[in-house]
């Protein structure tokens, strides 16, 4: 097994992959800047290297991260998610450097990074994809075209884009001309590349996605489906697995279209398959995931399945420890991305130092999270803190534990998307499992309910004014 493995990433999942690590009896490296000096990952890890003052760059250079690995004596490398986890350049540069990349050849990273690529892919192996163009748009008067003729609505894609940004959708010519531009300089900015495409808008799907696992044997399974229709502008922010809304016929045919989709490209390690199911239980491929997912944990609460410790066992060359007949689920895990933001103040980040912090606890409940009370978060990246996941038995039992977990957590010195879940899980359409990606922007209202003062703040308010009184 690898001897020492270097963690190209910072927050929660570093703290994840240092602890799987830990467990396989594996060093781990972290790597850090100024903004992270005091990180929960720099803490955890075996080892810990300053990788420059800038906040970001540090994390999105391939080439320093790659010859620090090499320097510290690092026998292999994850990636986590976000920053460099899907740059085909950081894999190619541990090919190179002799160090192992944890994740999938940089060939396939590329061909399933580039949306016209992987739609081909995936047609190819006669996986349903929306209608659409077959390659970048040329200009606008194609885009014009083709819209006219697949019909409105349209969704403009940036090709190389992820993370719910390059995206518009477009109801009208008018809103086609209007957005054009935009999504061409979003995707120059965010991705490095003007080339985007158009694709048939289905009209509030649910978001139903797969998680695969493959070795260089050439082994593929999947370990059931997540449910990540509750997003806002394309950004999960509650997630499921298994999906309430699925029959277990879909969930079967889903599974076999993930894994055939994996074995279309030659896939190795854990990545995840996206569809949109529409209105008349069509599913469309999306887009291929090649990397951990930040959900990936409902997925290990349901199976049992430690996701991260497969991926390093593969990385190595092992087969998998399952064969598709022995991989079943019990229950259902919904996890909630705790995000640093004001959901009455229209979801405004809010940074800062965290004054006090409580994790919950009990059963069934799992967090994942790199805060800690004195912790200040910096405002260079994304506003997620934490994850709290919780599992029950049934559908109902599961929604009951996690308004439980939610009330048992505690922020203060910030505000948190916490109050904003559990009015979410007071309403009826969800409780009912009656939600496609629609449901945020069709009920705002709910952010009207939240961030009020807690009880227990209150509380604490009345007896220290009682305190100073009576010291008087």
């Amino acid at each position: 097994m690898f001897k020492k493995i270097l963690v190209a990433n910072r927050g929660e999942i570093a703290v994840r992959i240092v602890r799987a690590c830990s467990e396989m009896g594996i060093k781990s490296v972290a790597i850090y800047t100024d903004a992270d000096r005091q990180a929960l990952h720099v803490k955890k890890a075996d080892e810990a290297y300053h990788i420059g003052a800038d906040p970001v760059a540090g994390y999105l250079n391939a080439h320093n991260i790659v010859n620090l690995a090499v320097a510290a004596g690092c026998d292999a490398l994850h990636p986590g998610y976000g920053f460099l986890s899907e740059n085909p350049e950081l894999a190619e540069i541990c090919e190179r450097r002799g160090v192992k990349f944890i994740g999938p050849k940089a060939d396939v990273i590329r061909q399933m990074g580039d949306k016209i690529q992987a739609r081909n892919a995936m047609t190819k192996a006669g996986i349903p994809c929306t209608p659409g163009s077959n390659g970048n748009l040329k200009n606008l008067e194609e885009a014009v075209a083709l819209a006219s003729k697949i019909g409105y609505p349209v969704m403009l894609k940036a090709t190389n884009g992820g993370g719910g940004r390059g995206i518009r959708r477009c109801d009208s010519e008018k809103e086609l001309l209007g957005n054009y531009d935009r999504v061409i300089s979003e995707a120059s900015k965010a991705f490095g590349k003007p080339e985007v495409f158009i694709e048939k808008c289905v009209v509030s799907p649910r978001h139903i996605e797969v998680q695969v696992l493959a070795d260089a044997q050439g082994n593929a399974i999947h370990l059931f489906e997540r449910d990540c229709s509750i997003q806002r502008r394309n950004q999960k922010l509650i997630e499921i697995a298994p999906s309430p809304q699925l029959s277990q016929a879909q969930r079967e045919y889903i599974g076999g279209l993930a894994v055939k989709a994996a074995k279309a490209v030659g896939y190795e390690n854990a990545g995840t398959v996206e569809f949109l199911l529409d209105s008349d239980n069509t599913f469309y491929f999306m887009e291929m995931n090649t990397r951990l997912q930040v959900e990936h944990t409902v997925t290990e609460t349901i199976t049992g399945i430690d996701i991260v410790q497969e991926q390093i066992r593969v990385a190595y060359g092992l087969p998998l420890q399952y064969k598709q007949k022995d991989v079943s689920f019990r229950g259902y895990a919904m996890e909630f991305r705790i995000n640093a933001e004001d959901p009455k103040n229209g979801f405004l980040p809010s940074f800062g130092k965290i004054t006090r912090y409580y994790a919950p606890g009990g059963p069934g409940v799992r967090m994942d999270a790199a805060i800690f009370s004195g912790y200040e978060i910096p405002p260079y990246y994304d506003s997620m803190c934490a994850k709290l996941t919780v599992w029950a038995l049934t559908w109902e039992g599961v929604i009951e534990r996690g308004r439980r977990a939610l009330d048992d957590m505690i922020i203060y010195g910030v505000k948190t998307t916490i109050p904003y879940y559990q009015e979410i899980l007071k309403h009826q359409e969800f409780r009912d499992a009656e939600f496609n990606t629609s449901f945020v922007e069709m009920h705002p209202e709910l952010a009207n309910y939240a961030n009020e003062i807690p009880p227990e703040l209150i509380a604490a308010a009345i007896s220290a004014v009682i305190a100073a009184h009576e010291g008087i």
